[in-house]
């Protein structure tokens, strides 16, 4: 299926297919999300353990090697990768929002320099690529990210990471607030498990953002 007719939500299923995607090489920029030591780590619990296997899974067996190869894609020809990720600036996190705050899974304190807290080796930041820190979900309400993106002239973002229905959610439809035109790579993002990551992309699709494969979009691209 072609990701014109692909994820669409009930308000969409009968709609009219997109254009073709135009993304110029100087006005487009890949955000990487949230891809960090600590959703990587596996749970002590054996229970939570099984819970979990499917995500991990799909981290090591799809997200991580197709966004590997979209950011050497992205690298070669030139066209900027950038790096989000989640760190809070006090030891004690009282700088976080509140949804960091809050008790349960969601509540993340990770000072700027803990092991956890940096992105993984395998989709590490090449010398020189911008890295934004957020206390915040959204990759851009709580960073100078939309300033940035404003300054070197980018108009379409093309979006990846951790996780389709929390950070990377937030991140689409501030961007999609801000005027920035989105691309939603599904192949390069997971949530806790494929029914949330499916059930987000249906949400999101076609009104903050395109859902599209990496390798549809590596050939709209034209990249390698």
């Amino acid at each position: 299926m072609s990701w014109k007719t692909a994820y669409r939500s009930f308000y969409y299923e009968g709609a009219p297919e997109p254009d073709d995607l135009v993304l110029p090489p100087a006005e487009t920029a890949l955000l990487c999300i949230d891809v960090q030591n600590y959703g990587m780590e596996p749970h002590a619990d054996p229970d939570e353990r099984a819970r979990w296997a499917p995500f991990h899974e799909r981290m090591r067996g799809t997200l991580i090697p197709r966004l590997q190869a979209l950011q050497a894609s992205f690298r070669a020809a030139g066209i900027d990768v950038i790096h989000a990720r989640i760190a809070c600036l006090l030891p004690d996190g009282r700088d976080r929002s509140l949804s960091q705050k809050r008790p349960g899974w969601n509540n993340l304190l990770m000072p700027l320099d803990t092991e956890a807290s940096q992105i993984i080796p395998e989709l590490a930041p090449a010398p020189g690529e911008i890295v934004v820190t957020k206390t915040t979900d959204s990759a851009l309400t709580g960073t100078n990210l939309r300033l940035v993106l404003a300054n070197m002239g980018i108009r379409h973002v093309v979006v990846t990471g951790l996780y389709t229905d929390q950070c990377v959610s937030s991140t689409v439809r501030s961007l999609a607030d801000e005027g920035f035109d989105v691309v939603l790579v599904e192949d390069c993002c997971a949530a806790g498990t494929d029914a949330l990551h499916r059930h987000e992309l249906e949400i999101l699709n076609r009104i903050y953002c395109q859902v599209v494969g990496s390798a549809e979009l590596r050939a709209m691209m034209g990249l390698d």
